[in-house]
């Protein structure tokens, strides 16, 4: 008969109905009550079942991680925190396991040892927890971005541009490079494209062309970067959420962004409640094994309903350093980091900002022209005669920036004076260029890191654990 998810049998209660019920086993009690899990929910299934009537010899195969099927009536349970459980009448297991083999027992692993598992590590409550609400959280990313009337674009993963001007990009090529090795000659010309080529930093390029025609686009891909960073924070390899909206402005791209948090966070917490609450109380766990000033300000769940109920703050980059040279902080020497206009503030700048200082999400606009990318419009000098550019960073607690976007440079005379600024050929970026002269008008977007925003909402510490398969500098296992 066809098999319901845990999930199904939980929300719809069918006492006294005949089901069947395929998952893993998470442990065997007493010879009796079989925890069975199928990754459709954090909750198991409990199932009943007897010595007498499936044999001593099925029982034992009964391991941890052993895929079986059990079919049975449905009826309430008596145990303590479960609805329902399943009387099983037959039961079949499916797939061995054995447990002087299997790695992922019932115990406490460290996440480290789960990374090099990569490939198992599915199986244990944090991971399900955390990739269910990945894939919420991806649902709700689209769900959003439709219901606002945006056209979602397949930015190219090979481009022959740098976005970010940065230079920390992936070659692509089919050139032999044992050859290559013995000559130490490279020929672009000779390449697949005729040209040099690299996997993308960023669709932000692409999708503005798009924006220019189709008012409101997306993009929501994978996006590379050669970093050399063993960090907590990056990944070689992750996916960015990117919106272009002709005719707004630094202020409409700041209400986009806020909006766009608020919604997908809210869904989060609409449709992944058992999953953020066992991450929660994971979280405090750990939190009591770390130094005081190392723990959570608050709680996730608590950190969460305070994105969504609070208006973020509004200020400038110039009122930001003014902020932080004020505090106590900065003068009982406490920044690992300096402070001055001009930096590129350090997360633990942002989190200040945000955890100490306002108490809620901050949203910083006028930065320095000198630590921005090229695509951002020049605004007006300040009082001071210093150059910033009408960027934004959304700041959240925990993470310091989630959301970072401009209003882009719509003048072609001013873009190509930064593009020279940016030792960036205007022959690379042509296309670009030519936009600025066909009907050129005002036009925002921004960037999220999607790994950013996982982390956030499950309050897990490094980036690498809330992607399936991490690539970092000589990882690439799975």
């Amino acid at each position: 008969m066809p098999h319901a998810t845990i999930a199904e049998l939980f929300a719809s209660q069918p006492i006294d109905t005949i089901v069947t019920v395929k998952g893993w086993v998470r442990t065997l009690r007493n010879d009796q009550f079989l925890s069975v899990s199928d990754g459709s929910t954090i909750r198991t299934m409990q199932i009943v079942v007897s010595k007498e009537q499936h044999g001593e010899n099925t029982l034992k195969r009964l391991q941890t991680g052993a895929a079986v099927a059990a079919t049975g009536k449905v009826q309430k349970s008596l145990g303590k925190g479960q609805d329902i459980e399943v009387i099983c009448d037959s039961l079949e297991i499916l797939g061995d396991c054995d447990p002087n083999e299997y790695p992922i027992q019932m115990k406490r692993h460290s996440l480290e040892f789960l990374r090099e598992k990569a490939h198992l590590r599915f199986r244990t409550n944090t991971f399900g927890a955390v990739f269910r609400i990945r894939h919420h959280l991806a649902f709700a990313i689209h769900k959003f971005f439709n219901d606002q009337g945006f056209y979602y674009l397949h930015s190219p993963i090979i481009t022959g541009s740098d976005a970010e001007g940065a230079g920390e990009m992936f070659r692509v090529t089919n050139l032999n490079l044992d050859e290559i090795a013995k000559s130490g000659k490279v020929d672009p010309a000779e390449d697949f494209f005729g040209k040099a080529t690299n996997l993308t930093v960023s669709g932000q390029l692409e999708a503005e062309l798009a924006a220019l025609a189709l008012g409101r686009v997306y993009t929501f891909g994978p996006t590379f970067r050669a970093e050399n960073s063993n960090t907590s924070r990056h990944l070689a390899e992750f996916w960015m959420i990117e919106p272009e909206v002709a005719f707004n402005d630094i202020m409409d791209n700041m209400d986009l962004g806020e909006a766009c948090l608020k919604y997908c966070i809210q869904y989060a917490l609409d449709h992944c409640r058992e999953d953020l609450e066992f991450l929660q109380e994971r979280e405090m766990n750990e939190d009591k094994q770390k130094p005081v000033d190392e723990r959570q300000s608050m709680p996730l769940l608590e950190r969460l309903n305070m994105i969504v109920s609070n208006q973020f703050e509004r200020i400038t980059y110039t009122e930001a350093i003014d902020i932080l040279l004020q505090s106590n902080h900065f003068k009982k020497k406490k920044f690992k980091y300096p402070v001055e206009w001009g930096i590129d503030m350090q997360s633990e700048h942002e989190r200040y900002l945000v955890e100490k200082h306002f108490q809620k999400p901050v949203i910083i606009t006028g930065y320095p022209a000198a630590i921005k990318a090229f695509y951002m419009r020049m605004n007006e000098p300040d009082a001071q005669g210093r150059e910033t550019v009408a960027a934004m960073d959304i700041l959240v607690p925990g993470i310091g920036e989630i959301i970072g976007g401009s209003q882009r440079e719509e003048r072609l005379e001013i873009l190509r004076k930064k593009c020279a600024h940016f030792n960036i050929p205007e022959d690379h970026i042509w296309w670009y260029l030519e936009t600025r002269k066909f009907g050129t008008c005002t036009h925002a977007g921004f960037g999220m890191g999607f790994e950013r925003l996982i982390m956030f909402v499950t309050g897990m510490g490094n980036i690498r654990d809330v992607i399936p398969f991490p690539r970092t500098p000589l990882n690439a296992e799975f």
